[in-house]
């Protein structure tokens, strides 16, 4: 790998990027598993009917991503490059691609949302609980639509704190409103799964107000009536040239994943309720890996619009690192502790060994996953958008979704089997995306992005 290197420029470390990005998550999932323990107090179908609606919401939410992965990586390369008015210009493009991608969304989540249901093969107990709750998260989605591109705006200028400011605000609404609405209080009715709907779409509007102020305070845009609608194609095109691939990845896992989940709930509500607990809790176990492939992404971008290589490549080397020690101790504590963990969810002893067997297993998926939470981010953030999707369609489709179907469903190893698959998925991808990145093949992505912002900048 023989490339020049700009001069090296101050950069912030990773763990000045990577904690608010971590305590962000953290927000979000513990906002997730509240609620998941408030539907569990009414019983474990409504449980399985909060998890299923969420899970269709994740999957939806990630065509948000293409608006997300296109604006941050872009933006990042831009400043790297001292383009400053670029990058405001692709700010202002990620507004009107937002409002548009949020209400289309929104739109199909209302009127499909029992045949959404239906195809993820939802037991008929769950059915009549989970079409309302998803159809009021669509107000949600579309509001998600602009936070998730607003946040992305902040990150790649290494606001990061005060994304994180934001973050609080808007899960300390959510939660404040979700259990006196889910379960009543004074003159309110217990609405249920309805209610943390609506605390979750009135939390969404408060986030984007603070998002609006933050960009004025921080990065002085303020964006005009034209730019929430309006879609400017040089802008435009930069963003879908990373972001459909990007996205594309993380759609090709999610309809993958979706398949798992639909293996599972033709099991019925009890072993619904099982995975959904046991996917909770090792959500937190890969908050590590999430934040630290996200941190990765933004400084292998201003890197890359720099023209230093060879930092970029070190930098990858040491954070993977140190994501493999604290992703595999962290899935091993959570495994250790699952059988107290679980108990605050359900009392239910067969849910509860079965759910503990599950994360176990995640002691050894973890790692496997960490090579593609850190590297797959790192590819993309130097313009090597395409392969991890090429790379990783077949092992989503055959190993993941396949496997999934086969071992859990076919030759009969449950919920056990499609975990057996997640691992087997996130192994056989974690080590192509490192074989690309080891064998140099992003590097002429890296080379081709760096001329193209240099020449833009001259040409200014």
């Amino acid at each position: 790998m023989r490339i020049s290197e700009s001069s090296p420029a101050p950069r912030p470390a990773l763990f000045g990027i990577a904690w608010p990005i971590f305590a962000e998550f953290l927000l979000g999932m513990t906002v997730g598993a509240v609620g998941l323990w408030l539907a569990a107090r009414d019983s474990d179908t409504a449980a399985g009917a909060f998890s299923l609606a969420n899970h269709l919401m994740a999957a939806l939410f990630i065509l948000f991503r293409v608006v997300g992965i296109g604006v941050s990586v872009v933006i990042t390369q831009n400043l790297g490059a001292g383009r400053r008015d670029e990058a405001d210009a692709v700010a202002r493009a990620g507004l009107g691609a937002s409002t548009w991608m949020g209400l289309g969304v929104a739109l199909v989540t209302v009127v499909a949302a029992e045949p959404l249901l239906k195809l993820m093969s939802a037991p008929p107990e769950v059915l009549p609980l989970a079409t309302p709750f998803l159809q009021v998260l669509a107000v949600a989605l579309a509001l998600d639509a602009y936070n998730a591109s607003m946040a992305s705006v902040m990150r790649a200028h290494l606001h990061g704190r005060d994304t994180l400011f934001v973050m609080v605000g808007m899960h300390a609404v959510h939660l404040l409103l979700a259990a006196p609405l889910m379960r009543g209080s004074g003159p309110l009715p217990a609405l249920g799964l309805i209610g943390f709907a609506v605390a979750l779409a009135a939390s969404r509007a408060a986030g984007l107000a603070m998002h609006l102020w933050l960009w004025r305070l921080r990065l002085n845009l303020t964006p005009q009536r034209a730019d929430w609608w309006r879609l400017p194609a040089r802008q435009i095109n930069a963003v879908l040239h990373i972001g459909l691939p990007g996205a594309a990845e993380n759609i090709a896992y999610r309809v993958a994943f979706m398949v798992s989940v639909a293996v599972a709930a033709r099991m019925g509500a009890g072993a619904l309720a099982t995975q959904s607990y046991a996917l909770q809790v090792m959500y937190y176990v890969l908050l590590f890996g999430l934040a630290t492939g996200f941190a990765s992404e933004i400084l292998v971008g201003h890197m890359i619009g720099a023209g230093r290589l060879h930092e970029a490549h070190r930098l990858v080397r040491r954070n993977l690192a140190w994501g493999l020690g604290v992703s595999t101790t962290m899935a091993l504590l959570a495994a250790l502790a699952a059988p107290w963990v679980l108990r605050l969810f359900t009392q239910d002893e067969a849910i509860i060994d079965a759910a503990t067997a599950l994360l176990w297993i995640t002691v050894l998926l973890e790692p496997g996953r960490t090579f593609n939470l850190v590297v797959i981010n790192a590819l993309r953030a130097t313009g090597d958008a395409r392969f991890p999707v090429a790379a990783g369609a077949v092992s989503m489709a055959l190993v993941l979704a396949g496997g999934s179907w086969l071992l859990g469903a076919t030759l009969g190893l449950g919920l056990v089997g499609v975990w057996i698959a997640y691992t087997a998925d996130e192994w056989l991808r974690g080590l192509l995306m490192w074989w690309r990145w080891e064998r140099h093949g992003w590097v002429r992505h890296a080379r081709a992005t760096h001329r193209k912002l240099r020449a833009a900048r001259q040409g200014t």
